[in-house]
């Protein structure tokens, strides 16, 4: 007889598993059930192949969303098909030290940030699978361009990628043309190359080479002597040189001295040196010297009359000692006797 099942034990294992599978599917989730997602969307222009719903979103080259949803819709302006592509952002992806953080969530953050330069663009992920992503970055320098299909939902203004600016440039190029011209100058060389001068052209290039090496030994050869001679002239020259810089070294010295005796001079005969003002009170004092001198020498002049009264006594006082000398020489006795009569002799 089988033994009957517990119930308890059964809801208890069932309820275990029911709790594991909800632990499992928030653990896949990331928790993000509670949190608030805000979606934005972009408009891209051409094809999106590669870009798939589940894609991740990055900004700054971090991962901080997912594509939710990829449309296909028309701007009835220009009348060109577009691609609508809606993005999830996550919560709390932006970490800052200030009391708020930025909420990449927020649409006035958005519309903040698109002012600055925020541009979506769409990168590939791999060269193997082609698989696309949507990259978030700044790019002030590209115009924002909006299409606003749904004026109520946040967008983000997109740019084009390298190839599709690429392809752009390449839709007004004349490619047939182009080509037809890479055939005729494909034509024109093919010809040129075939013809016998070029065929000839390898051995003529040869045989100038050879002509070449002969010439550069033959000029080696006598260029060693004219080097030498050149050489030694450079040295004299050196030497010249060096010899004329000396000898100017030596003129500007000169002229230096020279300016300087003619400034001091220069200084010396001013109106207003020291020894112009001598000059002038030496010359001053000659003529007054010789003013003196001429009222001196003068016939009538009072020194003049004394001199001549002087002569005259000191011819009179001569004439006298030359009388007693001729006394004194007839008569030697005559200073202690006196003068002798004439009878008495």
């Amino acid at each position: 007889m089988s033994k009957q099942a517990n119930p308890t034990l059964i809801g208890a294992f069932v309820l275990g598993a029911i709790a594991l599978a909800v632990i499992t599917t928030l653990l896949l989730a990331g928790g993000t059930w509670f949190g608030h997602r805000q979606q934005h969307v972009l408009y891209f222009e051409g094809a999106a192949q590669g870009l798939q719903v589940g894609a991740p979103v990055h900004f700054l080259g971090v991962k901080v969303g997912t594509v939710k949803k990829i449309q296909l819709g028309l701007d009835e302006k220009s009348g060109h098909f577009l691609v609508p592509v809606m993005i999830e952002i996550e919560p709390q992806v932006v970490h800052t030290r200030g009391i708020e953080g930025v909420d990449l969530r927020d649409r006035d953050t958005v519309k903040k940030l698109v002012a600055r330069g925020l541009r979506g663009q769409l990168r590939m992920q791999s060269l193997l699978t082609g698989q696309l992503y949507v990259d978030l970055d700044f790019h002030p320098d590209k115009p924002a361009h909006f299409v606003a299909l749904d004026p109520s939902l946040s967008e983000i203004p997109t740019m084009r990628t390298a190839v599709e600016e690429l392809k752009n440039k390449f839709e007004g190029f004349a490619m047939d043309k182009f080509m037809a011209d890479v055939s005729s100058i494909s034509s024109a060389i093919n010809k040129l190359m075939s013809a016998p001068a070029t065929q000839d052209l390898p051995q003529r290039l040869n045989a100038t080479l050879r002509q070449l090496e002969a010439l550069a030994a033959n000029f080696d050869a006598r260029s060693k002597p004219i080097l030498k001679e050149v050489h030694k002239d450079l040295i004299e020259m050196r030497k010249a040189l060096e010899g004329a810089q000396t000898a100017m070294a030596k003129v500007e010295a000169a002229a230096d001295k020279v300016s300087t005796a003619a400034d001091k001079v220069g200084s010396m005969a001013s109106p207003d040196s020291k020894m112009v003002s001598n000059m002038v009170r030496a010359s001053d004092e000659l003529a007054k010297a010789a003013a003196s001198l001429q009222s001196l020498t003068a016939q009538e002049s009072p020194t003049v009359q004394s001199t001549n009264n002087a002569l005259k006594e000191i011819s009179r006082a001569a004439d006298a000692l030359r009388r007693l000398a001729e006394l004194l020489e007839q008569q030697p006795d005559a200073i202690y006797r006196g003068k002798r009569k004439k009878n008495e002799e």
